[in-house]
């Protein structure tokens, strides 16, 4: 085998583990977003941070901006991770937040020692819907739904967690259109 083929090999295989646990958290995302759905329809308004700010302005464009014709535009924000906290403060109770936390070993447990987590806390506190896209360690606030992708790879992390994030997007918009609550016109 060429050296190409070792390193070729080599690469799908670090993928290839991860990428199967993300398909076994199927049944979590679609739990997320069928939660996320009943807020949509009942007005709320999807707020998003993470470790990079970056996700968040990606997600909130996602959903107010959808590519695919005839989906909606659904209402979202995204905040820079370090003034998310105080922002959600003034959220709606029927609001949602979705987070991405990057590292894959994250292991905090007092919410003022990272922005992104005393963020998932102030949402909680608030009655907000929280979501969050987290390493396998995560040990962060209690959230609704934490969606665990156990890549040790913080790149291949990040290739799953755009995934996750993608598919809440089409599973939302699928049970908006098609859910066990009725369709939203």
């Amino acid at each position: 085998m060429t050296a190409a083929a070792v390193l070729t090999t080599a690469l799908a295989q670090r993928r290839e583990r991860p990428g199967a646990d993300l398909a076994e958290s199927a049944a979590d995302l679609v739990a997320a977003a069928t939660a996320m759905a009943r807020r949509f329809r009942a007005g709320g308004v999807l707020h998003a941070f993470g470790d990079d700010d970056a996700d968040a302005r990606h997600i909130a464009v996602e959903f107010v901006h959808p590519v695919i014709v005839g989906k909606r535009a659904l209402p979202a924000v995204a905040h820079h991770a370090s003034r998310a906290a105080h922002r959600l403060h003034h959220a709606a109770p029927a609001d949602l937040a979705l987070a991405v936390c990057d590292a894959p070993t994250l292991r905090v447990t007092d919410p003022s020692r990272g922005p992104v987590v005393a963020a998932l806390a102030a949402a909680g506190e608030r009655g907000l819907l929280t979501v969050a896209l987290a390493g396998r360690f995560w040990a962060g606030p209690p959230v609704d739904h934490l969606i665990t992708l156990p890549a040790d790879d913080p790149l291949v992390l990040r290739e799953l967690q755009v995934s996750a994030y993608h598919l809440l997007w089409e599973l939302t918009h699928a049970l908006l259109e098609h859910g066990p609550d009725g369709s939203t016109p």
